[in-house]
């Protein structure tokens, strides 16, 4: 089947197929005479399992790893568990992050008045001049994302 086909089958686009052909998730198909990408029933497979363990956020190193324990019919189950269960504490992580930042952002649409004055502590905290209150109620869900903070004061 061409790259449209084996896109329609799999629920991944043409762009991502040869992404992950390029980052060696899949490998390169095999070529008509002209040059056309042709797929196989297993290459659907593995683009399933893909497209399944990237909506359950495992990073392409993990899926590498996950595709490799699933083409090996030897391999222990212990492997893939312990594998799976690393990835549930970094979920895990992300999401306390995800809950201090929310919490954070709750606290300053709580205490802007949302009216026709310029005064915002949400503009003053992103700003670094948010006022003790507000800074430190929001200071005690301080997370690092990206290497940026939430929100101002000291590390």
């Amino acid at each position: 089947m061409n790259i449209g086909d084996a896109a329609k089958a799999s629920g991944i686009s043409t762009k991502m197929i040869r992404h992950y052909e390029g980052v060696q998730l899949l490998p390169p198909a095999q070529r008509t005479e002209s040059g056309y990408r042709q797929y196989t029933e297993n290459d659907v497979r593995s683009l399933q399992f893909i497209r399944r363990a990237r909506d359950l956020g495992f990073s392409i190193d993990e899926i590498r790893d996950l595709l490799s324990l699933w083409q090996d019919r030897n391999r222990p189950s212990r492997q893939v568990k312990a594998l799976a269960a690393v990835h549930l504490e970094t979920l895990d992580k992300r999401l306390q992050e995800l809950q201090a930042m929310k919490s954070a952002l709750e606290h300053l649409v709580h205490c802007c008045q949302g009216n026709d004055r310029p005064d915002c502590p949400i503009l003053e905290t992103l700003a670094g001049t948010g006022n003790d209150a507000s800074d430190a109620d929001a200071s005690s869900a301080q997370r690092h994302r990206h290497g940026h903070r939430i929100t101002g004061g000291a590390a």
